[in-house]
């Protein structure tokens, strides 16, 4: 089976018509650097295919605060225009050149780990997505969007339009670690978020990828962070805290056992990068 009907709105309005009016039966792409593949190698046999590269959603903004990115800005965008270095440093990071000119912000929230590296930092930067829907619109943090491997809250019948990131008090620090030095799958990616007031972690945020279903915040080693001095004791707990609660599966790039041990080796470079600075 082939597609059929390929839909390219020309606004945000046209595509949630198109959305309302075939819902689950509709595939929804942004840039199409996954879904396009698995199409044309026959693994995926959608017959209806909406694209959302017209729909006026590539923009980054200042606005309240913080950043607006717009679901189909391109991860080329983020490196070249956003003002958050974590968010260049993750889109850096992703795949080569080519995929970065097509892939979108919006998209990376829906790749299957261990891909999903820009919306690895969104989750430790407190980020937030806006959903839409012809009856309205509402926000939902990136920690309570997933709920499952590639299952989300997104209903039927609403779209991803914009992702809101406050900006960043304190440091941050994101380290990919993949068997090559670039366009490599993670074996592991960290993104951390730390504010220190008079010497204590008044605030952590932790988020791991390509050990677990999907980007998460490592919780456990966020409380070891918290209401302590970011030196050699507190992160070697909160780095052995993270490797515990991970969910690391075995596959062609890395074993379980090994992605774990990662866990504990590259969150804690990541932590004492922190300290380092601090220092």
């Amino acid at each position: 089976m082939s597609v059929t009907n390929y839909f390219l709105p020309q606004s945000l309005d046209e595509a949630l018509r198109l959305v309302s009016e075939h819902e689950d039966a509709l595939l929804v792409m942004g840039g199409g650097t996954v879904t396009m593949p698995l199409i044309n190698e026959g693994i995926s046999a959608p017959e209806q295919v909406l694209g959302l590269r017209r729909a006026g959603l590539d923009y980054i903004r200042q606005e309240g605060g913080g950043l607006v990115l717009g679901a189909t800005t391109t991860l080329s965008q983020i490196l070249d225009e956003a003002p958050i270095p974590m968010l260049r440093e993750a889109a850096r990071n992703t795949a080569a050149w080519a995929v970065r000119n097509m892939g979108t912000v919006g998209g990376n929230f829906f790749v299957p780990p261990p891909a999903g590296d820009l919306a690895t930092a969104l989750l430790a930067l407190d980020a937030e997505l806006k959903l839409v829907s012809r009856d309205g619109d509402h926000r939902v943090p990136v920690s309570r969007f997933y709920t499952g491997f590639m299952t989300n809250v997104l209903e039927d019948d609403e779209l991803l339009a914009e992702i809101w990131v406050p900006m960043p008090e304190g440091q941050t620090a994101f380290i990919k670690y993949g068997r090559k030095e670039a366009n490599t799958p993670a074996v592991v990616t960290v993104a951390t978020h730390i504010v220190n007031q008079n010497g204590q972690v008044t605030k952590a945020r932790l988020a791991l990828n390509a050990v677990g279903p999907h980007p998460f915040r490592a919780r456990k080693a966020e409380a070891v962070l918290e209401g302590s001095a970011l030196g050699a004791d507190t992160i070697e707990a909160a780095a052995k805290a993270a490797a515990e609660e991970c969910q690391p599966s075995t596959d062609a790039i890395a074993s379980e056992w090994y992605r774990r041990k990662m866990v504990k080796v590259f969150v804690g470079r990541a932590l004492n990068q922190l300290a380092g600075e601090e220092g």
